[in-house]
């Protein structure tokens, strides 16, 4: 794979001082039409060997283009708060928004790749990983960023060469430490396994390109001519990839639904939800004081029907906790700011550190159910959602976090004299509005959804807990005790 990348390519001075000004002056206006156009974002990875010149090259195409548009990303070692979230986090926060640029020098490549030449993971570790790396990137071409990935490529002898010029010039000595020779040392273990984790991840919507680092201009040169080229294609109207469509289910043709299976016959008494309240609120104070409950995360979400009671619940979870140690997310209509990054990114950005607490009240599962009824988006984003969301929510899971999520359901009449005692009660009234009305006209599209919803995303690693909430006191004492059981089981 890396055999084209050892010819010897090169670019004379002459040649390579006549073409950069007007290939500066169109990346300048590529960029202003990206700037202009605002309908997707550019996410470049430079990535390869040592020496191969990848840090010169961020700064040119700092130089060449305006800086101020785009986001440089040096990704280093995890610092302390990264390594206490999942590995992609620290990514999901670094993204750049439609219309901008977003330059990876060292990405969600590195650490596996690294990790397997060193032999921390094994091989089926490296593949899983890439095959998360896949779904990580589909993910954004969906959504409609263009994704350009550099592999700059240096053989042993000229990264040598390279290591021990830039050691003896006192200028650039700080740059070659005893990192960079132990991993020259290891050059044909971090070829092998370099090669295999590029090949793997060589999507056609996402192709790695493999550029020989040896000559600076040419690596400029190939790299800058590359972007533009990219950029124009996509701002001119080049065709984007296919979206995969899963397929949608069908209404049962019994009609029967999971929600319509439901026993809300459940009672509990005010003695006994009195009784039930305090056991539970004990335990699961005593569970997030606990020292084991440093090493994971709660995430607790919150979805159910208009008036089923998430915010009193919510209410008794909190009463049990620490004001310092929870966050509440409540989940509304997206930002303008939001609205230019990938559906996820809003959610990513709110995952707590391990030994935290947060609840959602409302969550990505709105893109499952109110966007999708309501026509907010195409049926090919809430389609592709189930398998996002199963992959968000598995990667929490891997990372330590208990993704505990409960669906409260109330009939059809419940809510209707839930309803009309808001509209009577003053300090209630706030709690309904005409959305309240109107969504309840649309009960029966809203029901498939759910449906589907916790069938699709239902797993191992997140079940869905579904709450018969027409009592209220059974409902609460139901969602505590689930709370203290997941974290109880995950210590």
């Amino acid at each position: 794979m890396f055999e084209s990348a050892e010819l010897g390519q090169e670019i004379n001075k002459t040649d390579y001082e006549k073409e950069v000004p007007e290939l500066r002056e169109a990346l300048l206006d590529v960029q202003h039409d990206l700037r202009e156009s605002g309908k997707f974002q550019v996410i470049i990875l430079i990535g390869g060997v040592d020496g191969a010149g990848k840090s010169e090259t961020v700064k040119i195409l700092n130089e060449w283009m305006d800086p101020r548009f785009i986001e440089t990303n040096a990704m280093g070692a995890a610092t302390e708060e990264e390594l206490a979230h999942p590995p992609m986090w620290r990514f999901w926060r670094a993204l750049p928004p439609r219309g901008k640029i977003g330059i990876f020098f060292g990405s969600w490549y590195t650490e596996p790749i690294v990790n397997m030449v060193y032999g921390t993971i094994k091989s089926r570790d490296l593949d899983r990983a890439m095959e998360g790396v896949i779904r990580f990137e589909r993910m954004f071409l969906d959504e409609g960023a263009l994704i350009l990935k550099f592999w700059l490529h240096l053989s042993k002898d000229v990264q040598k060469k390279r290591l021990e010029k830039l050691e003896q010039n006192p200028e650039t000595r700080w740059r070659v430490t005893e990192t960079e020779w132990t991993h020259f040392k290891l050059y044909d273990k971090f070829r092998k396994i370099s090669e295999r984790a590029l090949m793997h991840t060589s999507t056609p919507d996402a192709p790695w390109i493999i550029v020989e680092g040896t000559d600076p201009r040419y690596r400029y040169l190939t790299i800058g001519k590359e972007i533009l080229s990219a950029l124009r294609r996509r701002l001119d109207g080049g065709e984007q990839s296919a979206v995969p469509k899963p397929a949608p289910a069908l209404p049962p043709v019994d009609e029967k639904f999971q929600l319509k299976s439901l026993d809300f016959s459940q009672n509990m008494t005010k003695k006994e939800y009195d009784k039930e309240l305090e056991k539970y609120q004990r335990k699961l104070n005593l569970l997030v004081r606990s020292r084991k409950f440093r090493k994971i995360s709660a995430i607790l979400v919150f979805e159910g029907s208009d008036a089923a009671g998430k915010g009193g619940a919510v209410r008794r979870v909190t009463g049990a906790l620490d004001p310092r140690s929870y966050r509440i997310i409540p989940i509304a209509a997206p930002t303008e700011e939001e609205k230019l990054h990938p559906y996820l990114w809003r959610f990513w950005r709110n995952i707590p550190r391990n030994g935290n607490f947060t609840i959602f009240d409302r969550s990505w599962y709105g893109r499952l159910l109110v966007e999708r009824v309501e026509g907010f988006c195409s049926p090919a984003d809430w389609m592709r959602a189930y398998g996002e969301i199963n992959d968000f929510e598995e990667q929490l899971a891997r990372s330590g976090g208990v993704v505990i999520k409960f669906w409260l359901s109330i009939t059809k009449d419940e809510q209707l004299k839930r309803f009309r005692e808001r509209e009577v009660t003053g300090f209630k009234r706030f709690k309904i509005t005409e959305e309240d009305w109107r969504n309840r006209k649309r009960w029966n599209k809203y029901e498939l959804a759910i449906g589907e919803m916790i069938d699709r995303t239902s797993t191992d690693t997140a079940p869905w807990t579904v709450v018969e909430a027409n009592n209220k006191y059974y409902a609460r004492i139901k969602i505590l005790k689930e709370i203290c059981e997941r974290i109880e089981a995950a210590m």
